[in-house]
């Protein structure tokens, strides 16, 4: 799989902009504010149906613009692909590929996989199990659209069973029976949810570890355990013992949607005992893990892109993490920097077709081509 071109208009600083990608490395350089972060969110919002960092659509249109629309040409098992997201805000978003809107925007994800790691990516760690639950479940959408569909499931009940229980809350009434229809919808969806969950985490387990010990150079141990109360119950029998509980604070509180991540370094908490190089490396290990995740099963590398990493690691650091990805096959790859030296070290380390671009108010200059 490979992106040969995307063209973004009035999206976020761009008005028009068409950026021709190399089959090996993509740099985009400029200083902080110029643009470069949102050529590598266009990607992502190609591949996923929407943005790397979670902002509503309309934020995404250019100031005083009515629209924008992003298309992507991609070329994906030999044949060619043509992906287009159209977004007015206030009406239905569409996807096309091939010039067909899909039914569903889910239908979509999976078919070109990709992995962003960002400079705010710390906050897998350091902020709620929603961040990682998020992460776990990006992941295992991109590699089972079932799984996908399954969650979209899941929280449409879940959604449902809470505004029934508000509902109750404020009328001063309450109708088990009515509740219980909505815990019989859960339970498939949960038990299928929580099966590829576990499946999935053990053999990822082992590959951060590695990574981690690839990219720290340190001999202390990671880990990263996936916490769910369906470990110890199925679903129905947790929601009935936390029915009272339920009615008394109007939500859902047990569910695959409260299950976690538990990452620990020698034994201990992650965001409370690791230092800024650790938690880097932890949080590269990660993402990187991810995307071994995905080229192992999917069987083609994911589109891999690198926002302003090099600049957040030290000089060691940098260069193992460098090491691993010239090691290890990681196909095509956008990477943005502000510094042009840097990155030309980083060039010059990779030895493979590159293309570079100067990013500057919203426009992006192609400096030179290498072959």
């Amino acid at each position: 799989m490979k992106l040969e071109s995307f063209i973004l208009t009035n999206f976020k600083n761009y008005s028009l902009q068409r950026i021709e990608c190399s089959p090996g490395l993509t740099c985009f350089i400029g200083r902080n504010g110029m643009g470069k972060t949102n050529l590598l969110d266009a990607i992502y919002y190609l591949c996923m149906g929407k943005s790397y960092f979670n902002m509503p659509d309309s934020l995404a249109v250019k100031h005083e613009e009515s629209f924008f629309r992003l298309e992507g040409h991609f070329t994906v098992d030999g044949k060619k692909e043509v992906v287009v997201a159209k977004v007015i805000p206030r009406k239905k978003k569409e996807l096309e590929r091939n010039g067909a809107p899909y039914r569903r925007l889910s239908e979509h994800v999976g078919l070109l996989p990709v992995v962003m790691i960002a400079p705010d990516d710390t906050n897998l760690a350091t902020e709620g199990s929603e961040t990682r639950r998020s992460f776990l479940d990006n992941t295992l959408s991109q590699l089972n659209n079932n799984y996908l569909q399954q969650l979209i499931t899941y929280n449409k009940v879940l959604q449902q069973r809470n505004a029934l229980l508000k509902q109750f809350g404020e009328n001063g009434g309450y109708n088990p029976a009515l509740v219980e229809a909505y815990d019989r919808q859960m339970t498939g969806p949960a038990t299928a949810i929580h099966q590829s969950r576990q499946q999935f985490m053990e053999p990822f387990r082992q590959l951060l570890q590695q990574l981690y010990q690839s990219i720290s150079g340190e001999a202390e141990e990671v880990d990263c355990r996936y916490v769910s109360k369906m470990d110890q119950a199925p679903l129905d029998e947790l929601l009935r013992d936390a029915a009272e509980k339920d009615r008394i604070l109007q939500r859902t509180t047990v569910g695959p949607h409260k299950d976690d991540l538990d990452f620990t370094i020698r034994g201990y908490p992650l965001k409370r005992f690791a230092s800024q190089g650790q938690l880097k490396s932890f949080i590269l290990a990660l993402k990187l893990a991810q995307y071994r995740k995905l080229m192992e099963e999917k069987r083609t590398p994911p589109i891999l892109l690198l926002d302003d990493i090099f600049d957040k690691l030290d000089n060691e650091r940098g260069r193992r993490l460098l090491e691993l990805l010239i090691e290890g096959d990681f196909g095509q790859a956008f990477i943005t920097d502000t510094d042009e030296q840097r990155l030309e070290a980083v060039i010059r380390q990779f030895g493979q077709q590159y293309l570079k671009y100067q990013v500057e108010n919203g426009t992006a200059a192609k400096l030179n081509r290498h072959e």
